[in-house]
């Protein structure tokens, strides 16, 4: 699991498309959340659930979809 973290994270940070990397941040946090569980961190991975993997992700997407993007000419 902490392979997949990882991986996220690099991806995350790499990925060009903004979308693309709101969506892989949103799969990091919950990532994160399943590593918290499995270290019996329960109220923290509540709150990474709830914060992280949930309202961030939301509105990282809406703040993708509200800007103008440039036309390719």
């Amino acid at each position: 699991m902490l392979i997949l973290v990882i991986v996220c994270a690099v991806a995350s940070i790499t990925i060009k498309d903004l979308l693309g990397a709101a969506v892989v941040f949103g799969a990091y946090s919950f990532m994160m959340c399943l590593l918290w569980v499995s270290m019996a961190a329960v109220d923290v991975a509540f709150t990474e659930a709830t914060i992280g993997a949930g309202i961030s992700t939301v509105l990282m997407i809406a703040a993708v979809f509200r800007t103008a993007r440039r036309s390719k000419d």
